[in-house]
């Protein structure tokens, strides 16, 4: 996991997604493109926005610890696949996946 602040975030955000401003997590995939074969084991890389992480943290009233698990289990299980922008049934399955690892963590 890599930590950044909301300009660097931003930057990967729009060289990668082409969307502007910062996001709260990123995660980037070993096992995809041309290489991916190399290190089958590597999943890839979360980057989270320590700012947007911060904000969201206070917006939603929860300790900040808790949102990096929130934000490192969203960015792992799109690691492995999920991909909650694929429609509302894959964004359901998604949040369910969440909730169930999330519990394992308290």
């Amino acid at each position: 996991m890599v930590l950044v602040d909301d300009e660097q975030m931003s930057s990967l955000n729009w060289q990668y997604r082409k969307r502007r401003g910062p996001t709260n997590v990123l995660a980037f995939a070993m096992r995809d493109g041309e290489y991916g074969a190399i290190s089958p084991e590597l999943l890839g890389d979360i980057v989270i926005s320590l700012p947007t992480a911060q904000r969201e943290a206070v917006e939603a009233g929860i300790p900040l610890d808790t949102m990096f698990s929130r934000l490192l289990v969203h960015g792992i299980l799109h690691l492995v696949g999920f991909n909650h922008e694929q429609g509302e049934d894959a964004a359901r399955q998604m949040e369910e996946r969440s909730a169930e690892l999330l519990a394992l963590l308290d």
